[in-house]
């Protein structure tokens, strides 16, 4: 049988999940049209945290009234939860960001978030010179 501090408990667990669930921490995707045709999706990402305390008390003490021998209780239960939002996952053709909601960047974050971007410029430097490269051997056969 069930104790009244259990029902308390699983009342207020039950109130929890419904409030915190995947949704919470990765967001939902918010898609959209730039003017030029390209879409891009937008994912938030949160840090949740929740706490959750219980505590109860059933007293075994005589009844005052001999025809009602049900125990007395005391109890109490209580939840809360933090939701604080960290970054924004940015999703465009084939490339991915992560733009943190912080103030405070630092140089290495700045670095980590151009690499991509270098790697793509010097990827476009190599194949325009080997395609300068194979024009000239053109030329010269001509």
């Amino acid at each position: 049988m069930a104790t009244p501090i259990e029902g308390l408990m699983s009342e207020a667990m039950g109130k929890l999940k419904q409030m915190i669930d995947v949704n919470t921490i990765v967001g939902e995707a918010i898609n959209t049209c730039d003017s030029d045709g390209k879409s891009t999706t937008v994912i938030p990402v949160s840090k949740v945290a929740f706490g959750f305390g219980a505590g109860g008390s059933e007293f075994s003490a005589k009844p005052l009234d001999k025809k009602d021998d049900k125990a007395m209780f005391g109890g109490g239960c209580g939840g809360g939860v933090s939701v604080k939002p960290m970054a924004f996952l940015v999703i465009r053709d084939d490339t991915i960001r992560l733009l943190p909601v912080t103030n405070s960047v630092s140089t290495v974050d700045k670095v980590v978030d151009m690499v991509p971007e270098l790697l793509n410029k010097f990827n476009g430097f190599i194949t325009g010179m080997k395609s300068k490269k194979n024009k000239d051997k053109t030329s010269e056969a001509e």
